[in-house]
């Protein structure tokens, strides 16, 4: 059973993930004919596109993936549980859901980070991961380095964005009792 909630979470957490970076990539404006955003808009557009028809887009935003990506995040709250034998609750997994997403949205911010981070020591030269990275960690590193500006050639934005989200993250994680569980 333990490799069944495993694959289940994985299924989960990466569709959730690639959705989230969809909505991302056209919130920052971010180059459409890089490989990494042809990937993920291919990848999600048999979701996305019928549920369009249904649901416009709001202000720039695109709420058919915004909802998806809500349902996906609910949804993994109705099924880990009924598969393990719990209870059914909607109005739980709607909460687990909401809370879920926000913390994820904050992982994937980090990891595009510290992946940014990692490849500008390493990276040189235009590099097409490097420069998605770069647009989608822009809009939340800019305000911090318009307050602390790189110190001797040194950018400090990211170390306190990590400072942030960790302290974000433990603020939801307790907010959720069992999340270590799910």
């Amino acid at each position: 059973m333990d490799a069944i909630n495993y694959l289940l979470k994985f299924i989960f957490d990466a569709l959730f993930m690639v959705l989230i970076l969809r909505v991302w990539l056209q919130l920052v404006r971010a180059d459409f004919y890089n490989p990494i955003s042809q990937f993920i808009v291919k990848v999600t557009n048999p979701m996305v596109m019928p549920a369009r028809r249904i649901i416009p887009g709001f202000g720039g935003i695109d709420l058919a993936t915004v909802v998806i990506a809500y349902l996906v995040a609910s949804l993994k709250f109705v099924v880990i549980p009924f598969i393990n034998g719990g209870p059914f609750d909607p109005l739980v997994s709607m909460y687990f859901g909401g809370l879920f997403a926000i913390k994820q949205v904050g992982v994937l911010l980090f990891m595009a980070m510290l992946i940014m981070a990692i490849m500008s020591w390493v990276v040189q030269g235009y590099n097409p991961t490097l420069m998605i990275l770069q647009q989608l960690t822009e809009p939340f590193l800019r305000p911090i380095r318009k307050i602390i500006p790189p110190i001797a050639g040194l950018d400090l934005s990211i170390i306190i964005a990590f400072l942030a989200l960790n302290f974000i993250n433990i603020f939801l994680s307790g907010l959720i009792p069992y999340w270590a569980v799910l």
